[in-house]
């Protein structure tokens, strides 16, 4: 007899997701914390979907990305934590292979459509305030979904090849993620076959999906800037107030992602990393519709007249 196909063995067992902590007294406490902040995440984000879809003064182009925005980053918080959640309060510390899999390829998929919206935003924001005067024609509703599209494929598309060549891969023996979700690098870490194709790809992912973003972010920067310095100071209050919630948000979750990935290697840790992923993985998504409301007066209108609506559906007639 031939000798056992070590994959197809490893293929059906489950994972171990060793999470934050492995103290039973602790589980409680960082339920109800993830279960709040996981809460105020997606409430937030619907709330600003149903805001600009609610009112016609926002069927623009800067908020038909911010609406995707907001729904890539419920989606990608939800790609996680409901299932982290699961485990502390059943006690387990298990996922499936199909379900580690799955959760990988949303995390890929939505990860890197965050990063993508947020480079298309910043050109948006260069086309608004560089050439006001072609603004309309530049960003006509074909274009934007158009690109919208681009962005799609350009996510999915890695995030499935990605996936499938993660399954190709052998796991041997305890099959522990120190970890909260199914992430490659820390799959890799406990593979028992061949994973140079698999670094290779988390490698190129990397770069398409954290460089050219950051770069074409920066570059449109860099001309709004050039711009503004060159009209009055009335103007450039103006100018760069419909850019400061976005670039807020971009600081914030580039500048998250580089604290733990250009750190040096010597001064990673499970903990460590786990901890800096709910930073961006959780509290950035949950910040995001706080910084576009409160910095935003269309946004505090519709979204006040969000509520208004909602008063008057309570009230006897």
């Amino acid at each position: 007899m031939g000798k056992p196909n070590r994959v197809n063995q490893t293929a059906i067992s489950d994972f171990l997701l060793l999470g934050f902590s492995e103290r039973p007294e602790e589980q409680p406490l960082l339920f109800v914390t993830f279960l709040g902040m996981y809460l105020v995440t997606v409430m937030g984000n619907l709330l600003i979907i149903l805001a600009i879809i609610s009112d016609p003064h926002l069927n623009t182009p800067m908020y038909f990305f911010l609406a995707n925005l907001s729904l890539t980053d419920a989606c990608f918080t939800s790609a996680s934590i409901p299932k982290m959640l699961a485990n502390m309060h059943t006690q387990s510390q298990t996922i499936s292979s199909t379900g580690c899999f799955a959760q990988l390829y949303f995390l890929l998929t939505f990860g890197g459509l965050d990063n993508l919206l947020l480079a298309v935003m910043a050109y948006d924001r260069y086309v608004a305030v560089c050439l006001p005067l072609h603004y309309n024609t530049a960003m006509s509703p074909q274009f934007c979904a158009q690109m919208l599209g681009i962005c799609w494929v350009l996510t999915n598309c890695p995030a499935l090849i990605h996936t499938l060549l993660m399954t190709r891969v052998a796991f041997c023996g305890y099959k522990a993620v120190p970890h909260f979700y199914c992430d490659p690098s820390a799959l890799l870490k406990i593979a028992c076959s061949d994973t140079r194709i698999n670094e290779l790809m988390i490698i190129t992912v990397g770069l398409l999906f954290l460089t050219a973003p950051l770069m074409l972010i920066i570059l449109s920067y860099v001309r709004i800037s050039w711009a503004v310095f060159g009209i009055s100071s009335g103007g450039r209050w103006k100018a760069f107030s419909t850019c400061g919630s976005h670039l807020t948000v971009v600081l914030l979750f580039y500048g998250s992602l580089m604290g733990v990935y250009l750190l040096p290697p010597s001064t990673h840790s499970a903990e460590r990393e786990s901890r800096a992923a709910i930073l961006y993985m959780v509290i950035i998504p949950m910040l995001n519709p706080f910084i576009y409301s409160l910095r935003n007066k269309d946004m505090k209108e519709a979204l006040g007249k969000l509520f208004g609506s909602r008063k008057t559906l309570f009230l006897p007639g």
